[in-house]
């Protein structure tokens, strides 16, 4: 039986990221409390940065990056198999004038 994915708003995000700078607890009670699955503070950690003044939660650059690439990636993909299609429409109509 597969389990469904929880997803959490920005603002939970938020507040648990506050909540690990500011109560000095482990990231292991924190993500107990919280009722969230193990490891999972530490990736948003990895990429979100928590702004020292405002306490608001932005994606870190390095997130935006791979997440441009991957974008990107994918384009790539889709323009290449547009050039493959249009290379054997080509080859079609060819071989229609002869």
């Amino acid at each position: 039986m597969a389990t469904q994915k929880r997803k959490y708003d920005t603002s939970f995000k938020q507040e648990a990221l506050r909540l690990l700078e500011m109560s000095g607890k482990s990231v292991r009670q924190i993500e107990d409390d919280l009722g969230i699955t193990p490891g999972l503070l530490n990736k948003w950690k990895q990429r979100y940065r928590l702004h020292p003044t405002t306490g608001e939660v932005k994606p870190s650059e390095q997130h935006e990056l791979e997440a441009e690439n991957r974008r990107l990636r994918r384009e790539l993909e889709l323009v290449k198999a547009e050039r493959e299609l249009l290379k054997k429409a080509v080859k079609l109509f060819a071989e229609d004038v002869r």
